[in-house]
């Protein structure tokens, strides 16, 4: 059973560099699926929504090491 980890994605349409923490669980290496979760398209646009796998890295954040999804993974 896999647990639940929490990643950021970015907001796409922001002023500014924004990420939005999000639920995910883990696959394998790098490689997360975006866990099912309330999310208001009109509201924020996610760059990767519920459902996506996504390969994260480490960024250095203001508050610390975040794990930030950059692309699509397969």
């Amino acid at each position: 059973m896999s647990s639940s980890t929490q990643i950021y994605v970015e907001l796409i349409d922001e002023a500014v560099l924004v990420w939005r923490p999000v639920q995910a669980v883990h696959l394998r290496d790098s490689v997360y699926r975006i866990s099912t979760q309330d999310y208001d398209r009109e509201d924020e646009t996610w760059e990767f929504e519920p459902g996506d796998v996504v390969r994260c890295e480490n960024v250095n954040s203001s508050d610390g090491p975040i794990l930030v999804a950059i692309e699509r993974a397969t």
